[in-house]
């Protein structure tokens, strides 16, 4: 989100402690941010917190007492490229809804040239209100996105709906609104990822160490630019939060086969990043296996290949991706991969000590296509990777 502007509005409820947060987020992404407080908020979170976190003077009244001059409302509206206003009360709302104007947040939310998300938060009685409801459809009818407040531990010592969104699920919104496209609306598409987890006996399985990030990460960048996206994925604590994904998680390779096979003829694109396991046990023991001697020998067959049965039942208009992660002669073996899996390109992840591999935050690949063309690409984050990776896709598919 380089350089996206992004206007956040702070209403006055004890939730706002969490925008000191979002702020950091939001910073920690390239994002410009300013400001603008109604005066009860100040009594939840400082301005000079917010003053120094956005690094930008906060706008709270329509006058500044020190100086004299005037924050114009129109000016901010016109300088976002979205508008944010977390924590959202019921009495903010409840002005929004009506076209109240006296602060200068709702003076900046009436002169608001972009799109405008709120995020509720209040006690439970007060989101389950019907005034609030119709409120909150109200604003919606307007245009404006709404948040859905979480459910949890509140303030007043209840538990239940109305508690402020977290931060990152605030800033996947903020994310999915600047950085949408619709290169690929109408597309399908079917990703793999993580591990499998091939079981030895009721509690012992063999696996590998993929938490599946890569995967994850190209799933929300192909929903993000409009496709509809179908995520296989093995074990992993990571969960998509894009609307556009339908994640199903499996355990073993067989279970993601017949996954792949269940959607694959509806695919427009297949990108396969799984770290599925080679082999198998022949045989699964029902009961734990018990510790009695110094070794233990266990027989494994070959797990059912399934980026090569993708490959087999792929159709001309269809567009297979696979990956190779290799630690030597990677290129040699990539382009091997390609030929004998029937893909299209190829993502070949490029070893360098501490900052690739399973589990880490950056990659470096190269992606070779059919007819032998190599691209690569820096060491980068793999949300960054994954941007590189689609767009490749995009730009040499039309």
């Amino acid at each position: 989100m380089q350089n996206k502007r992004i206007l956040l509005g702070i209403t006055g409820g004890i939730a706002a402690y969490k925008i000191a947060t979002l702020i950091r987020l939001l910073k920690k992404e390239g994002a410009e941010v300013k400001c603008i407080m109604t005066p009860a908020s100040c009594d939840f979170i400082s301005p000079l917190v917010v003053a120094t976190l956005s690094e930008n003077p906060v706008g709270i009244e329509f006058w500044n007492k020190v100086d004299g001059t005037w924050n114009n409302h129109v000016e901010y509206g016109l300088w976002a490229d979205l508008f944010v206003i977390a924590p959202a009360t019921a009495n903010s709302i409840a002005k929004m809804a009506t076209g109240a104007c006296d602060n200068l947040l709702l003076a900046t939310y009436l002169s608001n040239k972009s799109k405008t998300i709120i995020a509720p938060a209040m006690d439970l009685d007060m989101y389950a209100h019907p005034t609030l409801k119709r409120n909150l459809e109200q604003l919606q009818q307007d245009g404006v996105e709404v948040i859905p407040a979480e459910s949890g531990q509140l303030a007043s010592g209840l538990v239940g709906e109305g508690r402020l969104a977290e931060p990152e699920v605030i800033l996947n919104h903020i994310r999915w609104n600047l950085l949408k496209t619709e290169q690929l609306k109408g597309k399908q598409a079917l990703v793999t990822a993580g591990p499998t987890y091939e079981n030895i006996d009721p509690v012992r399985f063999i696996g590998n160490h993929s938490t599946g990030k890569m995967g994850f990460e190209i799933a929300e960048n192909l929903a993000l630019n409009g496709s509809q996206v179908v995520l296989v994925t093995g074990p992993t604590q990571l969960k998509a939060a894009h609307p556009n994904i339908q994640q199903i998680n499996v355990t073993s390779a067989n279970e993601m086969l017949a996954i792949v096979q269940k959607h694959w003829n509806k695919m427009d694109v297949g990108v396969f990043t799984a770290a599925v396991a080679d082999y198998t046990p022949m045989t699964i023991a029902t009961e734990k296996i018990k510790k009695k001697d110094d070794s233990l020998t266990i027989e494994f067959k070959k797990n059912p290949d399934i980026l090569k049965w993708a490959g087999e039942h792929k159709k001309t208009s269809q567009t297979l991706i696979g990956f190779a992660l290799e630690t030597t002669n990677s290129l040699e073996y990539g382009s091997e991969k390609l030929k004998s899996k029937n893909l299209d390109f190829i993502v070949i992840n490029e070893p360098v000590a501490g900052k690739t591999g399973f589990g880490a935050d950056t990659n470096q690949v190269s992606i070779l296509d059919k007819y032998n063309n190599l691209t690569k690409f820096e060491l980068k984050t793999k949300k960054l990777v994954a941007q590189d990776i689609v767009q490749y896709f995009i730009n040499h598919t039309r």
